[in-house]
């Protein structure tokens, strides 16, 4: 399959990267809504790859912004012809049943206006005011549990397991973005570091261990932009266990940095919190390896 990118696939990672580096980030929500990369997913129009694109660029920046659970929501719903005002959220990981209302709790949700839920019976569609009891998430992003008290919802085409497997592929495009944010980082600082008169990267050991985070940014690579043009849940479990193989990586550029890499004012511990948030939203690469194996 050929994954390179078409020229309006490519323009728009160039729009991303553009807006995602010169902006603020009290002003990057604006900032990205006024380019048009907030409504990106609309009914007839862009999809999972376009999302995946958008994503991959938030993640190479360490973007402090609730795009990922916005375009996974929006990108469902315009699956199936809908669309709606206001910030999405996804909710998909939990237990709620319908039974005149939705009830039950889904944990590490975006707060958002409007979410999309997926219930034990399908898609919910969820405008009405819902209980969050707040979380604390390593990125120190907002989330919530939500709590469902026969709240009421409206039941959308599209099937709960759909839902999963877009979110699978939005956190996929994100993990691999940071990943190659941090290796740019990584190879900028070994290349210009020096020590006992020679840069970090003239040492064997060094460059041993700049390449392992290469080989397992381009192995996640594969696997994601994979999963995200055919959506396949197969495709998107390998594309999770490798996210949990990058936040591994990211411990060896931490590693490469020394001292450096513990400072949270440097901006590697943003991506290593990033990388450490997206493989536990996956649930980690033993459950990513079972998911493997039950649908092989």
């Amino acid at each position: 399959m050929d994954f390179n990118l078409d020229e309006t696939q490519q323009e728009l990672r160039k729009l991303a990267a553009e807006v995602l580096a010169k902006e603020e980030e009290e002003r990057l929500w604006p900032a990205l809504q006024q380019a048009g990369l907030v409504d990106l997913c609309q009914p007839g129009e862009s999809g999972a790859v376009e999302m995946a694109v958008v994503l991959r660029e938030v993640g190479a920046a360490a973007a402090n912004v609730p795009l990922l659970a916005h375009l996974a929501g929006t990108l469902a719903l315009a699956e199936h012809g809908r669309a709606v005002d206001g910030r999405v959220g996804v909710a998909v990981r939990g237990k709620v049943r319908a039974h005149s209302g939705l009830t039950g709790r889904m944990r590490t949700v975006t707060p958002a206006e409007t979410y999309v839920v997926a219930a034990d019976d399908g898609l919910y569609l969820v405008t009405e005011p819902v209980t969050e009891i707040a979380e604390f998430t390593s990125t120190g992003e907002p989330a919530a549990t939500l709590v469902f008290d026969a709240t009421p919802a409206e039941r959308i085409a599209g099937s709960a397991d759909a839902l999963r497997t877009i979110c699978a592929a939005a956190v996929a495009a994100q993990a691999s973005g940071v990943l190659a944010g941090a290796l740019k980082l990584t190879t900028e600082y070994i290349r210009t570091r020096r020590q006992f008169g020679r840069a970090l990267a003239e040492f064997q050991a060094v460059t041993m261990q700049i390449a392992d985070v290469y080989i397992a940014g381009r192995a996640l690579d594969v696997a994601m932009w994979s999963g995200a043009w055919s959506l396949d849940p197969r495709d998107l479990a390998l594309a999770g266990f490798h996210v949990s193989e990058a936040f591994r990586a990211l411990y060896i550029c931490q590693h490469l940095h020394g001292g450096l890499g513990l400072d949270v004012t440097y901006p590697l511990h943003r991506y290593f919190a990033q990388a450490k948030h997206l493989a536990q939203v996956t649930g980690g690469a033993d459950a990513q390896l079972d998911l493997i194996g039950a649908t092989c």
